[in-house]
């Protein structure tokens, strides 16, 4: 009993606020769907205010005042490359044999992270601006790996085409990427922003979290029938655990700094990114086990999230 209470008397009871407000914002998206409140047309609307506004302001705030060499470190970089490099191969191992609908599918989504929606919003409420610097650059950088990586992946295990041209395009037109460049080269030149324009920007930053996790939960849908659970405890295991975990070993080993490391923590331990879905959609993947493996992970990476931060406060 003494231990039961010594427990709960260590738990940063902010910190259990913050995660109980993302749980909820998840749960309220999701039941608005299931309710019919958040249609699909409006869940997409509120996924494109998201993209396009209020996320791109979290990361320019984030990253415009800072110096360059603070966010951007051989640390962070190779550490990036390693740690989505191990999670391919571990993947890949532990989802040999099986039809190959669901066996792409459980490659790609135990290691294609929540980045935008989830990562950089999270990183901001938790840990504070100048992480949710570090996260940007995490972002942009894991965009430009995990992308091709995943459109690869399916292409060479369902045997199926796809327009690299096209998925090129989209990313380099990308809205959150864009603004993370902005913001470097506002960093970069060490240009000043308007007062009345920092403080729009910072309003529209708070909206972030809220309507992106919102967004979030109105896009899961579990349903699916003869899903391989096994196959989903797999991916959700090597997502929101054995990623988080390899990042800690490889960041403390590149020797990053504690702001850096503790955002790289948050931002391998996101769950599987929804766009995961619409690539196993369009590129031959089992839609339903994809699916069923996003609202898992989501779920997972919310408990897992809040019992890492607190052993790394």
């Amino acid at each position: 009993m003494d231990s039961l209470w010594a427990l709960g008397a260590s738990v940063d009871l902010d910190l259990l606020g913050r995660f109980a407000y993302m749980l909820a914002l998840v749960a309220a998206g999701f039941g608005a769907r299931r309710l019919g409140v958040l249609t699909d047309v409006r869940n997409e609307r509120l996924g494109q205010v998201a993209f396009y506004v209020l996320l791109p302001a979290l990361v320019f705030t984030s990253t415009y005042d800072k110096r360059l060499g603070e966010l951007l470190s051989v640390a962070l970089v190779a550490g990036l490359v390693v740690v989505i490099g191990t999670l391919v191969a571990l993947s890949l191992v532990s989802n040999r044999g099986g039809d190959d609908d669901v066996r792409s599918v459980a490659v790609i989504q135990s290691y294609h992270g929540n980045f935008g929606y989830f990562g950089v919003p999270v990183v901001a409420a938790t840990l504070g601006s100048t992480a949710a610097a570090t996260a940007s650059i995490i972002l942009g950088l894991g965009a430009l790996i995990q992308i091709p990586l995943t459109i690869l992946v399916l292409v060479r295990i369902n045997e199926t085409e796809a327009d690299f041209l096209g998925e090129l395009r989209n990313l380099v037109t990308n809205p959150i990427l864009l603004t993370l460049g902005v913001g470097l080269a506002f960093a970069t030149l060490q240009l000043d922003l308007p007062t009345a324009a920092g403080t729009g920007l910072d309003w529209l930053s708070t909206l972030a979290l809220p309507v992106a996790l919102l967004a979030v939960g109105g896009s899961l849908d579990p349903r699916g029938h003869e899903i391989p659970l096994t196959r989903t405890a797999t991916v959700v295991g090597l997502k929101v655990l054995v990623m988080p975990l390899v990042a800690w070993l490889v960041f403390s080993g590149f020797g990053a700094d504690a702001l850096t490391r503790n955002a790289a923590l948050v931002m391998f331990g996101s769950p599987t990114a929804v766009s995961t879905y619409v690539y196993a959609t369009e590129l031959g993947g089992d839609s339903a086990f994809a699916s069923v493996n996003v609202f898992a992970t989501t779920v997972a990476s919310i408990v897992s999230l809040f019992f890492l931060l607190l052993v790394i406060a």
